[in-house]
C-alpha cells in the first residue's frame, strides 16, 4: 500500500501539490473508511506528528478533508468528502477564474493592440472558456454517476444496461 501511496503521490506532487498534504490525500483515499486520525496516518505513511498536523491543516484549508471530533475525546478523524474530486476540480476552476481576472487587467495595462496584450487577451479567452465549461462538466459527471448508482442499486449491470 505504501508503494501506491508514494506512486500516486508522486504523480499530484508532478502537478504542484505539496508532498507532505498529497501522501495523506492519497492514504485518506486508499483507506476503506476515507477516515483515519493523526497518528493512524503517522504510521501509516512512517511520518511525524508535526508533518501530519501541517499535511490536514493545509488539506483543510483547501477544503479536500474535513476533521470529525470523537465524541468523548479530542481525538480527530481526518476524512475527505464523498465528492472530493468535485471539489478539487472546483478549485482549480476558481483558480483559473482568478488569472483570468488578473490577465485581463494585464490587458487592460499593455492594450489589447500590443503583441504581449493579444496573447494575454487569448489567455483570458481561454480561461474563461475552460471556467463555462466546468461547470457543466461537472453537472454532466454527477448525472452520469447517478445514473450508475440508480443502476448498481437496483441490480443492474453494465452489461444489461
Amino acid at each position: 500500500m505504501r508503494e501506491f501511496i508514494e506512486r500516486f503521490t508522486a504523480q499530484l506532487t508532478q502537478a504542484g501539490f505539496p508532498r507532505t498534504p498529497a501522501r495523506i490525500f492519497v492514504a485518506l483515499l486508499t483507506s476503506d473508511s476515507s477516515s483515519l486520525t493523526a497518528p493512524e496516518l503517522g504510521e501509516l505513511l512512517q511520518t511525524s506528528p508535526a508533518s501530519v498536523s501541517g499535511g490536514v491543516r493545509y488539506l483543510i484549508q483547501v477544503g479536500i478533508v474535513t476533521a470529525q471530533g470523537e465524541p468523548g475525546s479530542r481525538r480527530q478523524h481526518y476524512q475527505m468528502p464523498a465528492d472530493v474530486w468535485d471539489e478539487i476540480v472546483r478549485l482549480r476552476d476558481r483558480q483559473f477564474a482568478r488569472w483570468a481576472t488578473e490577465l485581463g487587467e494585464g490587458v487592460d495595462v499593455l492594450g489589447a493592440g500590443s503583441p504581449a496584450g493579444a496573447r494575454l487577451a487569448e489567455t483570458v479567452r481561454y480561461f474563461e472558456f475552460l471556467s463555462g465549461e466546468m461547470s457543466s462538466l461537472l453537472s454532466r459527471w454527477r448525472r452520469e454517476r447517478d445514473i450508475e448508482s440508480t443502476a448498481t442499486e437496483s441490480g443492474v449491470s453494465d452489461a444489461d444496461q
